[in-house]
């Protein structure tokens, strides 16, 4: 049973893919895996073969106020896609297909 995580970054206040941000996933402090988003704003596949638990996913966004935005996510088997959108001065993420 493992996971995989792939993720992409909108910069809604400009209404376009946010391009070149640095994205981090970590466990129990480790980072286990790290991308930069293209010009689609995507990472298509930031880790792959990943042990099911908790883990941090970090983005730093292009944003004058978000230096960097956590998430505490909990993978189980399969795949997800966990996306963020972010404007100078809001930012949400939600479970994606």
């Amino acid at each position: 049973m493992t996971a995989s995580l792939s993720t992409h970054v909108l910069d809604t206040g400009r209404g376009e893919p946010a391009r070149g941000v640095r994205v981090e996933l970590s466990r129990d402090g480790e980072q286990v895996a790290a991308g930069t988003t293209n010009d689609d704003g995507r990472i298509g596949e930031l880790a792959r073969d990943l042990e099911p638990g908790p883990y941090t996913l970090a983005f730093h966004p292009p944003s004058p106020f978000f230096l960097r935005v956590e998430l505490e996510i909990a993978l189980e088997e399969g795949h997800y896609h966990v996306p963020l959108l972010v404007s100078p001065y809001s930012c949400a993420s939600y479970r994606g297909s």
